[in-house]
């Protein structure tokens, strides 16, 4: 005969909580309210003994159900599929859990989808939104989540809303020299979603600075910032006439492009001068030690932290306001 499972524990509640240290929920709700409500010292005391005791903690998301202000964040992209997206990703999500506050991942897609959570939208009740879609406007996300606690972090900010920036033209400015010290007098630029403003301003640099520099860019290819694009328009790549030099948006593509190019026999830096976008770590492997261009991801972070902490004050500090990029030397430039 099969042994008899172990009953599972019950979680314990607020009314037990309240039972042990003999005072009405209210009090208990209030004694372990993240805000100051009015409570005594004494029975404050009484209730933080009891729900140590019963090993009793309190669920944010049902917290926030009954205040009707959930803490914690809307973080909206496109998707995380891209390398860029994975390496910023987890220390964000780290970073805004050891401020006390969770993420709610909200992905996008396409501009149909953003309009569809604005006609279809409950009420969401969040502290903060960061927005990374290509497709979400400020005032769009304010009126999604009734607050005006959001920063942009793709371009499309508003006089009403915080913001961070990337100086991207430093950081290319420094992997178009570099290309020219090398000999490269011709180049590629493969590029992601045009969609996308901050994609937009970095084709923009790429084409100036190669012109300034006299670096002539004799193709444009454009993919979707991801590995399989990079490899299927390495295809349209002219062996006869290999750029000396080739510049994708995205480590991916570069990625992509390496191993498209592999096939044939054609090795950076060998043949040709490979530069990739975002310095990813993965991008640092053996098998694809791209050079790229990036910006420090921690002072990203260091900035949106400090906009969760403090929304009304974070106008005040400009320096977190626009990052700069940096070129990253590795062996394919």
């Amino acid at each position: 005969m099969p042994e008899d499972k172990p009953a599972r524990r019950k979680r314990p509640t607020i009314a037990d909580v309240a039972k042990r240290a003999g005072v009405a929920p209210t009090i208990v709700s209030r004694a372990l309210s993240p805000e100051r409500r009015p409570v005594s010292r004494e029975k404050r005391e009484r209730v933080l003994k009891a729900a140590a005791e019963l090993g009793y903690n309190q669920n944010p998301l049902a917290r926030g159900l009954a205040t009707n202000s959930l803490d914690m964040v809307a973080v909206i992209v496109n998707h995380i599929t891209d390398l860029s997206d994975l390496d910023l990703f987890d220390p964000l999500l780290e970073a805004i859990q050891a401020l006390g506050k969770q993420a709610v991942i909200i992905r996008v897609g396409n501009t149909e989808k953003i309009e569809d959570f604005l006609r279809n939208s409950a009420a969401f009740h969040v502290h903060a939104a960061l927005v990374f879609s290509d497709f979400a406007d400020a005032e769009g996300v304010r009126t999604l989540f009734h607050s005006d606690n959001v920063l942009m972090l793709n371009g499309r900010f508003d006089a009403k809303s915080a913001y961070i920036t990337i100086d991207e033209a430093a950081g290319i400015r420094e992997a178009v020299t570099r290309a020219l010290e090398r000999g490269a007098k011709t180049g590629a630029l493969v590029t992601g979603r045009q969609t996308s403003l901050i994609e937009q301003a970095r084709i923009q640099a790429y084409r100036d600075i190669c012109a300034g520099a006299g670096l002539d860019l004799v193709q444009e290819l454009q993919g979707d910032y991801s590995y399989a694009s990079g490899l299927a328009l390495a295809g349209r790549i002219d062996g006869a006439s290999l750029p000396d030099a080739i510049f994708c948006t995205s480590d991916a593509m570069a990625m992509g492009m390496m191993d498209g190019l592999r096939a044939r026999d054609l090795l950076p830096p060998r043949d040709y001068r490979l530069y990739g976008f975002d310095a990813v770590v993965n991008a640092n492997f053996n098998a694809f030690d791209i050079s790229s261009i990036g910006f420090d991801k921690a002072e990203l972070i260091h900035g949106i932290s400090m906009f969760l902490k403090d929304p009304a004050g974070y106008r005040d500090h400009p320096e977190v306001h626009e990052l700069h990029t940096r070129f990253v030397e590795r062996s394919t430039g």
